[in-house]
């Protein structure tokens, strides 16, 4: 009877041994999120045409950004990476209808894409304006990253760029 009863325990114990790496697979799978801040210092070169009774303006933003803020991996406080951005600027009476598609690489060589997009403000000296931008996966660390952030960028004499981003990421 004994012997039955420790088979019993045994098989029992078995059981939940095997079985553990099954749920700490399951929690290693969960959807990882959070939030970051960075700040973005860019130089700017644009090429501005008059067209179709507006304005087109392309050209590259180059520079740097910096994790101000973060909830963890994968970025980290401190952290910089290097921003290069192709920038297309429709300007109209109806406003501004900007798109940058933006590649940030950081210190491993790891690569991040975003695209950037403003409905509001312009690109003049002294001008700026809130926009959002949209994470569109990357490689290393960035590899299955998607989020949204909404930032403000300034435009600065001598073409320089400042812009603050929030973002609320996943994998």
């Amino acid at each position: 009877m004994k012997t039955r009863s420790l088979d019993r325990l045994i098989v029992a114990t078995l059981a939940v041994v095997v079985s553990l790496p099954l749920f700490s697979a399951r929690t290693a799978v969960a959807e990882e999120s959070g939030s970051v801040t960075a700040l973005y210092s860019l130089v700017r070169n644009f090429t501005t045409i008059e067209h179709a009774g507006g304005k087109v303006t392309g050209g590259t933003l180059t520079g740097t950004s910096t994790v101000l803020e973060s909830s963890g991996a994968p970025f980290v406080e401190g952290a910089n990476s290097n921003v290069d951005c192709v920038t297309y600027v429709r300007m109209s009476e109806a406003g501004i209808d900007l798109k940058a598609p933006c590649l940030i690489v950081d210190a491993d060589g790891d690569r991040m894409f975003t695209i950037s997009m403003r409905e509001a403000g312009d690109i003049q000296d002294g001008g700026g304006g809130l926009g959002r931008a949209e994470f569109m996966g990357g490689t290393g660390k960035y590899a299955g990253i998607s989020g949204s952030c909404s930032y403000d960028t300034e435009y600065m004499p001598d073409n320089r760029v400042v812009t603050s981003a929030r973002c609320d990421w996943k994998k």
